[in-house]
């Protein structure tokens, strides 16, 4: 159901925007917003009052599809006439980011009228869930067929831990063993799916380290890995294998973009809202390049598997990133121009775990 042309005013307590469960947004001639419905403040998870007056292409978390459409379309959309927005990427001051397929609209007023038609990002929870079965059942296949190598490295690397001396070599056998068992635990899940281990206490800098040891070892003297971080950070609660394989898939992708630096920055965020819900308290890991940055033709599907910008990529490490977020109750969400390029982890806290701030 579409409402073209002049909109009631947006305090009226009979508009009948509010009586849909379509979300629309309105605004005025400058596009800030006037009012919207029920249905769009819900979607959003803010209220109402929070987005009056904020511009309605703040909205967009990624891409400018909606920015160009309203920049442009002032002397070329005449009222009754809409412009379709393909899967559109929103969000309220760093919330969880929804998508739509948006229709605008010019009202008679000269301001603009927004109608959002959500859809997923992707089906289920699990990213892997929409490979083909072809293609899902060749990875169960090689799955199985790594078993044997794995058990390989680990046999060998525990013959070097018992003759290694030096503290150098010693502590990288530790970081092959590490690896090790965490690949073989990739591998057993692809195998047989088991439910999510349960979270327990650790330290983000501690999972960090992890990274940059095998950044360190994969980009050499090439890249420049900076760490910047909140020494006053408390623990969080969280699998630290996952947030290790989300936090390294970033930083590689960093790596092949062609950074030249790589920055690990770690904050923590006050009044943050993720999804619907609103945390006192959360983490901030940003990792920060000045590589090529995401190509703009995958903008708004970067998250998306199988999607890569690399003709050598699988298009699963943001995916699974992602997937890690979100089993921690969590965001990722991203910005990126050509030498400028943050991806942004939020992982909220407990308020207990930082009262001394």
């Amino acid at each position: 159901m579409h409402y073209i042309g002049a909109m009631p005013p947006p305090d009226l307590p009979d508009s009948p925007l509010d009586a849909l469960v379509t979300p629309v947004a309105w605004t005025d001639r400058h596009a800030r917003i006037e009012g919207c419905n029920a249905a769009f403040a819900h979607w959003l998870g803010v209220s109402a009052r929070r987005l009056l007056d904020q511009p309605l292409a703040a909205l967009e978390v990624e891409g400018e599809a909606l920015r160009r459409a309203l920049a442009a379309g002032g002397a070329e959309v005449e009222p009754s006439e809409q412009l379709r927005l393909r899967r559109i990427e929103l969000a309220f001051l760093g919330g969880e980011p929804r998508f739509a397929d948006g229709w605008l609209s010019r009202r008679e007023d000269g301001g603009w009228l927004l109608e959002a038609h959500p859809v997923d990002e992707f089906p289920g929870d699990d990213p892997l869930r929409v490979l083909p079965s072809a293609l899902a059942a060749a990875l169960k296949g090689l799955a199985h067929e790594l078993r044997n190598p794995l058990a390989g490295l680990k046999g060998a690397a525990q013959l070097l831990a018992r003759r290694s001396e030096e503290g150098e070599a010693r502590e990288l056998v530790a970081v092959i063993q590490a690896e090790v068992g965490r690949l073989t635990g990739l591998v057993d899940q692809l195998l047989a799916p088991a439910p999510p281990q349960p979270h327990a206490p650790l330290n983000i800098h501690g999972v960090l380290e992890r990274v940059l040891r095998l950044a360190e070892h994969e980009a050499g003297w090439v890249v420049k890995l900076i760490r910047d971080y909140d020494p006053s950070l408390p623990d969080l609660h969280g699998d630290a294998d996952r947030l290790t394989q989300a936090a390294w898939n970033l930083v590689r992708n960093a790596i092949q973009a062609g950074a030249a630096n790589v920055t690990l920055r770690t904050r923590i965020e006050r009044g943050v809202r993720i999804a619907d819900a609103v945390h006192p308290l959360a983490l901030r890991l940003e990792i920060v390049d000045d590589g090529r940055g995401v190509p703009e033709e995958l903008t708004e599907q970067i998250f998306l598997p199988l999607v890569s910008g690399r003709a050598d990529g699988s298009g699963l490490g943001l995916a699974l990133a992602q997937q890690v977020a979100r089993e921690h109750r969590g965001s990722l969400a991203y910005r990126s121009r050509p030498g400028h390029t943050v991806f942004t982890l939020l992982l909220p806290l407990a308020a207990r775990e930082h009262d001394d701030v």
